[in-house]
């Protein structure tokens, strides 16, 4: 099993390199997240974007440019669309944003036609966080896509994320619907859609997991809290999975333990083809290299063993 972000990085080592088209490449810490990436021997890249600053920043990073290959588009849209079309003709595995709008951005994902929406599906996002004081990593959602999820985006996220703890070695995660109170009585609906989702969990429609909620954060990874308020709950204060009732609360969450608590973040949208690597232009270089990781990881078709 994979628990934190250096395992993650070691186990691409016996993985073949994935390739990233990026959209507007211009940017240090994204290029920056590429070149160690590159150099790390688990990707290859495909740079689309103002082809002059590119070889500048690259030049600044002391790599060649000839390691790359570089597609000189400068408009936003055009440099969207092209890097779309190397996703849909095999010839990149991976998406990733550059210092292109976030609009442009997702309204090509998204498109019916050109995009890379899987039919029927529900795009969210799902980051694993490397936090120092808790003894593995920790899958949340939604932190950016899905404002107040219902309850069939709910099972969505929590179907995603299962997914993505699986490819880290997790047979049976743990998954807590986080509420503010753990009561099952009250009438609010966060409360309520814990309740469905657990007994759809009970019943096996949701496979191989443990579910557990509402639960706050405490009872969902302290195993002393459940002593002190005296809960009896199967994730036992050991949750692989946090699933938010809202974005602002998930949000919140994860940047106060980045800010705080140096946390690491690694996270995708999720409901697409292909990996897709969508972060804020003011994350570390860091964060960046390590969803590169987390992409090539879920973009790897190879079985890799977890023993």
């Amino acid at each position: 099993m994979i628990t934190n972000f250096t395992q993650l990085v070691d186990k691409l080592n016996t993985a073949a390199p994935q390739t990233i088209a990026v959209v507007a490449a211009e940017d240090h810490a994204t290029m920056g997240a590429i070149v160690r990436a590159i150099r790390t021997g688990f990707a290859k890249a495909i740079l689309i974007g103002n082809k002059t600053r590119t070889e500048s920043l690259l030049a600044h990073l002391e790599l060649p440019p000839e390691t790359f290959l570089i597609v000189h588009l400068p408009d936003e849209q055009m440099a969207m669309k092209e890097a779309l079309s190397l996703i849909h003709q095999g010839k990149a595995d991976i998406l990733m944003k550059g210092l292109i709008g976030t609009d442009i951005f997702l309204k090509a994902v998204l498109d019916k036609t050109s995009g890379l929406m899987k039919q029927g599906e529900v795009m969210t996002y799902v980051a694993a966080l490397q936090i120092p004081s808790y003894h593995k990593l920790l899958f949340i959602s939604d932190t950016a896509v899905i404002p107040y999820p219902n309850l069939e985006q709910k099972i969505a996220m929590l179907k995603y994320a299962v997914e993505m703890a699986r490819r880290f070695g997790i047979s049976k995660p743990k998954v807590a619907l986080i509420g503010a109170s753990e009561k099952v009585g009250n009438q609010s609906q966060t409360a309520i859609d814990a309740s469905i989702i657990c007994k759809m969990a009970q019943r096996g429609q949701l496979g191989e997991v443990i579910v557990d909620g509402p639960l706050d954060i405490f009872l969902a990874t302290q195993p002393e809290s459940l002593n002190i308020k005296r809960i009896i709950t199967p994730i036992g204060g050991e949750a692989d999975i946090l699933i938010f009732p809202s974005l602002e609360s998930c949000n919140a969450f994860y940047k106060g333990l980045v800010r705080f608590a140096g946390a690491e973040l690694a996270g995708l949208l999720q409901g697409t083809r292909k990996p897709v690597v969508l972060m804020s232009r003011s994350e570390s270089e860091n964060s960046k290299f390590y969803c590169l990781a987390l992409a090539c990881l879920m973009a790897n078709n190879n079985n890799l063993s977890y023993e």
